[in-house]
């Protein structure tokens, strides 16, 4: 392994897990320049798995609404409601004007973030016990989930993947699509895709929620080093000049990605892009997702279970009752791995806590 590296936050429990990676705690604690306040709380608890800090956000990513300003106006709205109930009202009245076709959102079914984000926003923690078993037929992801499963059975948002959309551009476009929970580097691709005649006609939203502005997922990558490193001291001098306000602007100069430190967003380049505002408002609600390095699994697990329900070859309780069973078969070894772990701990303790033998007592 290298000294240092990038790593995409969700992966961080997964490498912590397999002892990979060098604890950061006591070189943030001695380190000025890397402030905990001066980064987003929910994509600096990413990278806390258990107490300990095993990287320090590079850019961030997370989900927010891109929607067509003038369809939106058309059906009676100047902004995109904060609540599930407005938006979907808005929805359903941006669909009664569109033609066969056409919907009001585009939610790809074979995406994740979607359903785990609405998820989030009702304060399901996804796992239980300790991400020891799925929490997915609990009351709070069960609403999420019939939410969610409701857009497409309402029809506002086709039961179709990424693969099906031939050019996403083109349908935003041509108004076939209104709506599309996506992430930052769609400014780009937006500035650059759709015409000049377009760019004045779409905009960037937080993201509703059941009562009011909701959370989203915390996204974006980190910086490591490896508990391997021969130079952990050169390491981490590198970390603090690459986590710099004026590197992480100039990064997002160069990229786009967005910064991880707040103070980055000052800078001119961030703060007269209209459609970054949304994503800076965003940012301060974004929840993380459960930190087992199982997690990646369990996502693509869900995007099956979520599939069948959207087209009806499940209902919503069996396609919730079977990923919580596939979640509970993915976490077996987890459960017997901490289980070992909480008896060799016990035993430790007791050995620790009982009298010296005479054997044990030197003269």
């Amino acid at each position: 392994t290298p000294d240092v590296a990038q790593l995409g936050n969700t992966w961080v429990p997964e490498l912590a897990a397999l002892d990979a990676l060098a604890p950061l705690d006591a070189r943030v604690a001695g380190a000025a320049g890397v402030p905990r306040a001066a980064y987003f709380p929910g994509i600096w608890d990413t990278n806390v798995v258990g107490d300990t800090v095993y990287g320090i956000p590079w850019y961030v990513d997370t989900r927010v609404l891109f929607y067509r300003t003038d369809l939106l106006k058309q059906a009676g709205y100047d902004s995109v409601p904060q609540t599930w109930a407005g938006w979907t009202e808005a929805m359903r009245r941006m669909q009664a004007r569109m033609g066969p076709g056409q919907h009001a959102a585009l939610l790809p079914t074979n995406e994740w973030t979607q359903p785990v984000i609405f998820g989030l926003q009702t304060g399901s923690p996804l796992l239980k016990d300790g991400g020891r078993y799925g929490a997915f037929r609990e009351p709070a992801f069960r609403r999420a989930f019939r939410f969610y499963v409701g857009l497409y059975r309402q029809g506002l948002a086709p039961a179709v993947s990424n693969t099906q959309v031939a050019n996403l551009y083109q349908e935003f476009e041509r108004g076939n699509i209104a709506m599309y929970v996506t992430g930052p580097w769609n400014i780009g691709e937006f500035g650059k895709r759709l015409p000049p005649s377009m760019q004045d006609k779409w905009s960037t939203a937080p993201l509703p929620g059941p009562n009011g502005p909701g959370e989203s997922v915390a996204g974006g990558a980190s910086l490591v080093v490896f508990r391997s490193s021969p130079h952990p001291a050169e390491a981490w001098k590198l970390i603090e000049f690459l986590s710099r306000p004026e590197q992480q602007v100039r990064f997002y100069r160069l990229t786009g990605d967005l910064p991880a430190r707040r103070e980055a967003w000052a800078d001119t380049a961030l703060a007269n892009n209209r459609y970054a505002a949304a994503f800076r408002t965003q940012l301060e609600r974004v929840v993380a997702t459960p930190k087992v390095p199982e997690w990646e699994q369990i996502a693509a697990k869900m995007i099956d279970r979520a599939d069948a329900a959207i087209r009806g070859a499940q209902t919503e309780d069996q396609a919730l009752a079977g990923l919580d069973a596939d979640v509970d078969e993915m976490l077996s070894k987890r459960r017997w791995l901490l289980t070992r772990r909480a008896a060799a701990a016990q035993t430790k303790h007791a050995a620790a806590s009982r009298p010296p033998t005479r054997a044990e007592v030197r003269p």
